[in-house]
């Protein structure tokens, strides 16, 4: 099976998931595993674990195999039924609930890390396997949660998004594991799109949405004139869209509304739009999404311009890569990550599915750096902001980044002292 995006994969699994709930299976919990649990930015297969009372697993099984959306069925074993739906390829894993705990673990992988807790095991005298905890002898240790399984091995529990990292044992034996980020954390999204620009609902209907969400504030960020996509925000509608912004700032107390864009680094390093322009803006994000040819040297050349300006608090997405599709921008990531931290500019995660930038990796450089981040939606219609949201938020897990790290797990005052800070320096 080819790799396919998180999103994709995500979507797939999901939407299993919902009709087997409504089906009237047998089952008491389902949950993604895999590489979708680990929201790896692509995956090779998609795949649910369904945890039965009892001598259910058969009935479960039976039940998923006449569910509406299975085109066909491709196998069937004891324990997995592996489909083929409207949304693409799926295996459904059953286990009882006393060995759901070990079921997880190894159908969340990765293969490396449970090869670890196999080894850890075994110098306990213990066996993991076949999502059981043995002893020697056989007989069974009831393991209905890996909280409880990781404990047995002397580890704190380890969250599914870091366990590719080869580092992350030790960090759970020495009980030295992060305090991640979670969805609970995110005060505001700074990054959407509206009908202004390539976005599907007007800015009403984002900030009602956001609203529903809970947040406190949002930055509404169209793209600005000479973006490379549908529709762009012109320099004659920054006038007219940042009125309506503020009419609806007094229809919406509860949430702060704040007028940003999404300005695009042009090819000459310069900005779509000038100074004035900009820093009448409350929140200003520079992107780069076209690389035009040009070498890593001078695509870091042009984010440094952009980090420099006053005017700008955030870089996107700044690999612009397209997981299972292209890698991205080629930057020097340490000169990036030194000029963030010193002018005061933020790098983000980006929860859109088309980017989950900065990965893992160079979020976590990126915050022993000292950068600040930010963690955005990216949502161009109000159905993604909270799926994309947690996208981005699952993407800075992989990353070990914790709240205190960023930008938008604060309150509105210091976000507007972050940007203040910076159009009162020069750098």
């Amino acid at each position: 099976m080819p790799r396919i995006s998180l999103g994709r994969a995500h979507l797939a699994v999901s939407t299993l998931i919902r009709e087997i709930r409504t089906s009237g299976a047998t089952e008491t919990t389902l949950t993604a595993v895999g590489g979708v649990r680990r929201a790896a930015p692509d995956v090779g297969s998609v795949s649910v674990l369904g945890v039965t009372e009892g001598d259910q697993a058969g009935a479960f099984l039976d039940a998923c195999s006449r569910l509406p959306s299975i085109r066909r069925i491709v196998s069937r074993s004891v324990t997995a039924l592996s489909v083929s739906t409207d949304r693409g390829d799926v295996t459904i894993h059953t286990t009882d609930r006393a060995h759901a705990g070990a079921a997880l673990i190894m159908l969340t992988g990765t293969t490396s890390h449970v090869s670890a807790l196999v080894s850890l095991a075994e110098e306990r005298g213990l066996r993991l396997s076949a999502g059981t905890l043995a002893n020697p002898s056989g007989s069974l240790i009831d393991t209905p949660t890996e909280e409880a399984i990781y404990a047995r091995l002397g580890l704190a529990f380890v969250p599914p998004e870091l366990r590719e990292d080869a580092s992350v044992i030790d960090a759970a034996r020495d009980h030295t594991l992060p305090s991640l980020l979670n969805d609970l954390h995110m005060r505001g999204d700074l990054h959407m799109h509206s009908t202004w620009s390539d976005g599907r609902d007007s800015v009403q209907a984002m900030v009602e949405r956001a609203q529903a969400l809970g947040y406190e504030y949002v930055a509404i960020t169209d793209h600005s004139q000479s973006t490379t996509c549908s529709r762009t925000l012109s320099l004659e509608d920054v006038a007219r869209q940042r009125a309506e912004i503020g009419t609806l700032r007094a229809g919406h107390p509860r949430i702060a509304l704040l007028h940003g864009v999404e300005v695009e680094i042009l090819p000459d390093g310069s900005l779509d739009f000038d100074h004035e322009t900009l820093s009448g803006f409350d929140i200003v994000l520079a992107s780069l999404h076209d690389a035009s040819g040009h070498s890593r040297e001078r695509l870091t050349e042009r984010y440094l311009g952009a980090i420099a300006h006053p005017c700008v608090n955030v870089i996107t997405h700044p690999a612009n890569r397209k997981p299972a599709s292209a890698a991205g921008h080629d930057l020097d990531f340490d000169q990036v990550f030194a000029a963030a931290r010193q002018s005061g500019t933020a790098l983000e995660i980006d929860g859109a599915p088309g980017h989950l930038d900065m990965d893992g990796t160079l979020a976590r450089r990126a915050t022993a750096a000292g950068v600040t981040i930010v963690v955005n939606s990216d949502s161009h219609h109000v159905g993604a902001l909270s799926r994309q949201m947690h996208f981005g938020v699952a993407t800075a897990r992989r990353g070990w980044v914790e709240p205190r790290h960023v930008l938008n797990t604060r309150p509105l005052g210091m976000v507007r002292e972050f940007v203040a800070r910076k159009r009162s320096e020069v750098h």
